[in-house]
């Protein structure tokens, strides 16, 4: 049976994940075995981008066979409901990792990740499902992240750190070590500014920038 694979998202993020599960898939299926798509939501206005050819979410899912996707879409919530949309029509999420990212044996990163080129997950750390890590991010021994987490480039996120659901963490900020008995917590849905420098606690669906982080003043 013929394997589908569509990567949800045809913006830059999406293109970017699509030459790294192009090559992926390459190096372990056939043209005859697997069959790779760009998918979008709405109306398909080109028929292929880079040369891969783009389908709606519906034609995806009623294709016959094995389908799998991956939603490259920045948005957490986009990526939580659309991953339920198809979960929901009987596909299957896959994960995508660049050759030179590299996973420890005691790293556990969760189903329908994009791990981006120059990325680590090192020891003893459990990540959930649909985590985003952009490109030379890192996560570092005894941390936990939740779902739907996503870490623009060049995140330093260091040891003993929880990162709960939905929480986004911009391009080049830096978490602070925690320690086990009171490891650095980023609440649910919470924002880390670029370049931000968290010494703290972050709680949730709060905003911080600077270094030291401080939250927005609303």
């Amino acid at each position: 049976m013929k394997k589908y694979y569509g990567i949800v998202g045809a913006g830059g993020h999406g293109r970017e994940t699509m030459h790294i599960a192009r090559v992926s898939l390459a190096a372990s299926l056939s043209a005859e075995e697997a069959e790779l798509f760009f998918v979008i939501e709405g109306d398909v206005e080109a028929q292929r981008v880079n040369g891969i050819p783009v389908i709606s979410i519906d034609t995806f899912l009623s294709l016959p066979g094995e389908r799998f996707f991956n939603v490259a879409i920045g948005s957490s919530k986009v990526r939580e409901r659309i991953s339920d949309i198809c979960e929901l029509r009987r596909a299957c999420a896959f994960s995508i990792t660049a050759a030179n990212s590299m996973i420890f044996d005691t790293g556990n990163v969760g189903v329908g990740s994009i791990m981006s080129p120059f990325t680590m997950v090192t020891a003893n750390t459990k990540i959930g499902k649909h985590f985003h890590a952009n490109m030379y991010s890192y996560v570092a021994h005894d941390c936990i992240i939740g779902d739907f987490v996503t870490f623009a480039p060049g995140v330093k996120c260091n040891g003993n750190v929880i990162i709960e659901d939905h929480a986004y963490i911009g391009a080049g900020a830096v978490i602070k070590q925690g320690t086990y008995s009171q490891p650095r917590i980023i609440g649910r849905g919470a924002v880390v500014g670029m370049g931000a420098v968290v010494t703290k606690d972050v709680a949730a669906n709060e905003t911080v920038v600077g270094n030291p982080a401080r939250p927005i003043s609303k």
